[in-house]
């Protein structure tokens, strides 16, 4: 195996003890649950601690991580956590803070929360910021409930949001969430906005326009001032999806570019856990005119004190119980202070840098469409290879899980056949580059057989994904209740 065991381990609650024990309690407490909600038992297998340590050390094993391997994933920016960021979020102080302590008692998480919320103000060029959202999806879905509220409060029934056809596809899930009719436009033939489409889309009806920049291409969009002005002049809010900010990092930022709204994604730009199902953090800055919509409590500062504001009668009101994903925060405090201006700039150098490398490297190979230049991602296009040997992007990438890296992104944006989006990050040395270059290339080169069989060195093999998606094993007890459906009862 090539970065990956293969362990043919039985689950830890298929094994037999040598004296299997059930926990029985007859405790009066248990008729307070509900009927139905209460356990009658909960069995556990009798296992030595040195079979338990060995089962669990053989899956860690089986996995593919961050820690050990390249994840190429383009838009989602996975790039390597840093451990001291870890042990922050580890602290006694962060661990064992709790929400409902008085302000006295938790000075010091307001004053991490507020000096955060102010380094994202200088990082975006917003005027405030709020870290209440518990993803960036839910950063998405505040910013379009703050627009709402400032058209109303303006008194205009705006009902539409605008989205570019290559946009992630959380902006149309947001806005449509909010109660907005999304209008998609298209991308012009240089792969950026189409100014004309653009205008025509705009009206009185228009509550704000969704884009990211640089774009899903890893275009930076050069009519950006243009864009900005047409938006604010139809008298729409101009939004910033902020999964790219890992590009533009001490170069520029939403706010230079006029934008009024702007989500962060911490677990990508600053480098916090991402994946799993959580805990994610996306907060939302805002211009000032937008500040008093919010949502609350927000943190103020007062001499050398920190307190709370739960009195804003603009608020959009919480989003979020408490105030988010306070470990998620801690990670991300540390990972901008440890950083600096400086090194938040060379970050967004180093990515834009290693992207370009990897695409001089493979678009001899693997066309790209939409010109040369990109940011922090570009997106190659598998369809010669597709058409030629029969062989698609989804077995090009099942083999490169044979060659010891993660897939990159696939079939997205949608506007470029047989997509491949890649986004090496800063965090990926020249060697990591190459290799991945050097496997991609000569994939290409396999026979189709081989390619369309992969992946055939990992754990798991090529799975039903449709399957897996409507059938979705997330726990022991569903494995069982599955393995009994598909099974006929017979185990």
């Amino acid at each position: 195996m090539f970065r990956q065991a293969r362990w043919d381990d039985k689950l830890i609650f298929e094994r037999v003890g040598e004296s299997d024990f059930c926990f029985l309690s007859d405790r009066t407490e248990v008729s307070l649950v509900p009927e139905g909600m209460a356990r009658s038992g909960l069995c556990l297998p009798d296992i030595p601690e040195r079979e338990v340590v060995k089962h669990y050390t053989n899956l860690s094993q089986m996995n593919y991580g961050l820690d050990n391997g390249f994840y190429p994933l383009g838009s989602c920016t996975m790039k390597y956590n840093p451990k001291y960021a870890d042990q922050v979020a580890s602290l006694s102080t962060v661990v064992n803070v709790h929400p409902m302590q008085d302000e006295a008692a938790m000075q010091g998480s307001l004053r991490l929360m507020y000096e955060l919320e102010q380094a994202l103000c200088a990082i975006s060029g917003m005027a405030a910021v709020t870290l209440q959202p518990a993803a960036g999806a839910q950063g998405e879905f505040t910013g379009m409930l703050i627009a709402k509220a400032f058209h109303k409060k303006n008194g205009q029934e705006r009902t539409e949001v605008i989205v570019p056809d290559a946009a992630h596809g959380t902006n149309p899930a947001s806005a449509a969430m909010a109660g907005f009719e999304v209008i998609e436009i298209p991308t012009s033939k240089n792969g950026c906005v189409d100014l004309d489409s653009l205008k025509a889309a705009l009206s009185d009806k228009t509550a704000a326009f969704m884009i990211t920049n640089p774009n899903t291409l890893g275009l930076f969009e050069p009519q950006i001032e243009e864009i900005a002005n047409l938006v604010h002049d139809a008298g729409a809010l101009l939004y910033y999806d902020g999964a790219n900010f890992n590009a533009i990092l001490g170069h520029t930022s939403p706010g230079a570019m006029n934008f009024d709204i702007v989500h962060f994604n911490l677990h990508k730009t600053f480098a916090t856990p991402h994946g799993g199902g959580g805990p994610g953090a996306g907060p939302v800055g805002v211009c000032s005119r937008l500040e008093p919509f919010l949502p609350l409590p927000r943190i103020a500062k007062d001499g050398e004190r920190y307190h709370l504001i739960c009195d804003r009668p603009d608020s959009i009101g919480k989003v979020r119980s408490y105030f988010g994903n306070f470990a998620v925060l801690a990670r991300a405090y540390a990972y901008i202070l440890r950083n600096g201006s400086d090194g938040l700039k060379e970050v967004s150098q180093k990515a834009v840098l290693n992207a370009n490398y990897l695409r001089g490297q493979l678009e001899d190979t693997f066309p790209m469409p939409y010109g040369k230049l990109r940011k922090h991602e570009f997106v190659l296009s598998g369809k010669t290879l597709a058409d030629e040997k029969g062989v698609r992007t989804l077995d090009l990438v099942k083999r490169l899980l044979d060659r010891g890296f993660m897939a990159p992104t696939i079939y997205f944006p949608l506007l470029v056949d047989e997509a491949i989006m890649i986004e090496p990050t800063e965090t990926e040395t020249k060697d990591t580059l190459d290799e991945f270059a050097r496997a991609m290339k000569e994939i290409a080169g396999e026979s189709a057989e081989t390619v369309r069989s992969a992946p055939n060195a990992t754990s798991v093999a090529r799975v039903d994904e449709l399957f897996a998606a409507k059938e979705l094993v997330l726990t022991w007890r569903i494995y069982q209740a599955k393995a009994d459906k598909f099974s006929g009862g017979s185990k």
